[in-house]
């Protein structure tokens, strides 16, 4: 039994469809609060069963958690549970304070006091997994090299701050109490189930409406593309081989700028569902530039890719074709509610 936290958000819910089609003898309980980026639809073909469960609650509930501890008694936690949007941070600080800060505090608080009960075998079994993000590093220039592990701390916004704050209290507790954890993170995740806030499920939502594609500034601020079951694939891979306490970048190894991005999203919509008149680049406006925007994020993952053999197995332009395709196909449930 493995317990996943966030699961029916984006990352969440591809990994568990990951697990099931990767490793589908073993258990696996997703703990959710199911707020507004959250969608219990992402997770339907598994509710009837015997494999999967699902208990509704939040980090915060100190009670809920050590009560679901103490029933499922997992082997590992890994912990998806974040508020990630940064415009939203700006917006609403302390929600993320809250739930990346607070409910990560609670997660750990709880699973070293059930970790301490458990046998020596149990133990030695036991991981916690901590998935953070890339944007906790700062931002680059274009002539910076990409960051690594050992890259200093340098957040911008409240969102890569209040992720910055739970890597350090998931060391401490690794170092403190000698929970086993383990850090990833990870560069931007695309594909399916992505509630659409975030820069492509929300340009193909606005160019399927026929709505302006806003972009932020002079759209040449720089991210790494990492499609999200590679990094399911990687989450898999640290939670089986990964070293207790180690931290690992996990990137795509495609650095687009973002008008770039946006118009390679116009032109594959240009030939799959194309307009009467014109192209879909023509809906594309920039917009004014959001506060403290980070100028390039950028991975490096020769750690994992060297301790763990793990790598991208998508291209960027097969991941996105796949991308666009299955939001242009459930666009009913997922961009045109």
């Amino acid at each position: 039994m493995i317990l996943v936290t966030g699961g029916s958000g984006f990352i969440g819910s591809n990994f568990i469809h990951y697990w099931f089609n990767k490793n589908n003898q073993d258990h696996l309980l997703n703990i959710d609060l199911l707020t507004y980026a959250s969608n219990q639809e992402n997770l339907r073909k598994f509710e009837n069963s015997e494999l999967y469960f699902f208990e509704k609650g939040s980090l915060n509930d100190e009670k809920f958690l050590e009560r679901i501890l103490r029933k499922y008694q997992p082997e590992a936690i890994i912990n998806f549970a974040a508020e990630s949007h940064v415009d939203n941070s700006i917006e609403s600080p302390k929600s993320f304070i809250d739930t990346n800060v607070v409910g990560t505090f609670n997660l750990l608080e709880s699973s070293r006091k059930y970790f301490l009960n458990l046998d020596k075998s149990q133990q030695a079994r036991f991981r916690f997994i901590h998935v953070s993000t890339d944007e906790v590093y700062g931002s680059l220039t274009t002539e910076d090299k990409p960051f690594t592990e050992n890259n200093q701390y340098k957040p911008n916004s409240p969102y890569s701050a209040s992720k910055a704050a739970s890597d350090h209290l998931v060391r401490a507790y690794f170092k403190t109490f000698k929970l086993p954890c383990i850090t990833t993170n990870c560069s931007n995740n695309f594909g399916p189930y992505q509630f659409p806030e975030k820069l492509i499920p929300l340009s193909i939502k606005n160019a399927l409406l026929g709505n302006k594609i806003n972009i932020y500034g002079d759209g040449l601020n720089i991210r790494d593309w990492l499609y999200v079951e590679d990094h399911c694939d990687a989450i898999f891979s640290v939670l089986n081989d990964g070293i207790i306490g180690e931290t690992y970048n996990i990137g795509g190894k495609n650095e687009l700028t973002n008008i770039q991005l946006v118009k390679r999203i116009c032109e594959y919509l240009d030939y799959k569902v194309p307009k009467k008149v014109g192209s879909f680049a023509d809906q594309i406006e920039f917009i004014s530039d959001r506060p403290g925007h980070d100028k390039r994020y950028a991975i490096n993952s020769a750690k994992i890719e060297s301790h763990l053999g793990w790598k991208p197995k998508h291209s960027f332009d097969e991941a996105i074709v796949k991308t666009i395709d299955w939001y242009i196909y459930n666009k009913d449930d997922f961009l045109l509610k």
